[in-house]
């Protein structure tokens, strides 16, 4: 723990690719984005007493950047949640309560509770705080919330523009780096809410959130065959659907931290 305490203060934010990542670089600040402008006041100033001048953009990307660090290795299952087979929504609700794996959902949940005490240190803070942020993400991109032996797509090859990539890779950041807009814009351009959209997103359990990437991941994994091959038609027919994820997400993250530090 002290190693990741050291890395937590020293690793702010380091500019490391990363393979193979839930939401790319961009899809993740996109959300960050989105969260950002929804904090109240208090939870903003809290934030900022953590993160310092880091926004949350750029915060999501952080538990990505340190998995290269063999000190984080362990945290790989943090970013996705298995299950056995397809569930209904009660039976993955049942499932989930009674989950004692290391995976997004339960790490998710421990970092939440932790992040409530009132004696952290600062580095717990920093450590916690970023993890929360990125699982947030992780949670809604669909791929991430797949069956066991799906491997979220990633053994899926296919053609991306004639460019060898996979079903996962599309998803994390072929479609988004597709659109050719900073995550700012992008973030402008799709970030159009209701009160009360945000308002019934927010109020849904992290059970729902996981439920909901599920049936989108069984229909994503569903939509394509090996060496498919992939440009505008998938970009028009599934752009919507990630889009709203990056949306939801942002507003689902922006409310858990509401909670947090409110």
């Amino acid at each position: 723990m002290k190693i990741f305490k050291k890395l937590a203060i020293g690793a702010t934010i380091i500019f490391t690719p990363f393979l193979a990542s839930a939401w790319g670089a961009q899809g993740h600040r996109i959300t960050g984005q989105i969260a950002d402008s929804y904090l109240t006041a208090k939870a903003r100033a809290a934030i900022k007493k953590i993160l310092g001048n880091e926004s949350l953009a750029l915060a999501g990307n952080w538990a990505d950047f340190m998995r290269s660090d063999p000190a984080y290795k362990k945290t790989d299952v943090w970013h996705y949640v298995d299950f056995t087979r397809v569930m209904s929504q009660p039976e993955m609700v049942e499932f989930l309560e009674h989950d004692t794996h290391e995976d997004a959902y339960t790490k998710l949940k421990f970092f939440v509770a932790e992040l409530k005490k009132k004696n952290l240190t600062a580095a717990d803070k920093q450590l916690y705080l970023h993890m929360v942020i990125h699982i947030v993400e992780d949670m809604h991109q669909p791929l991430h919330v797949s069956v066991e032996g799906t491997d979220g797509g990633n053994k899926i090859k296919v053609q991306w523009f004639n460019d060898p990539s996979n079903l996962h890779t599309v998803w994390d950041s072929g479609m988004i780096n597709n659109q050719l807009l900073s995550y700012t814009e992008y973030a402008r351009s799709i970030n159009f809410t209701t009160a009360a959209q945000r308002t019934q997103w927010q109020k849904a359990p992290i059970t729902q959130w996981a439920f909901e990437s599920n049936q989108l991941s069984e229909k994503v994994l569903a939509s394509v065959k090996p060496d498919d091959k992939l440009s505008y038609d998938y970009n028009f027919k599934y752009i919507g659907t990630v889009n709203q994820q990056l949306v939801k997400g942002g507003v689902r993250l922006a409310g858990l931290l509401n909670e947090i530090f409110g």
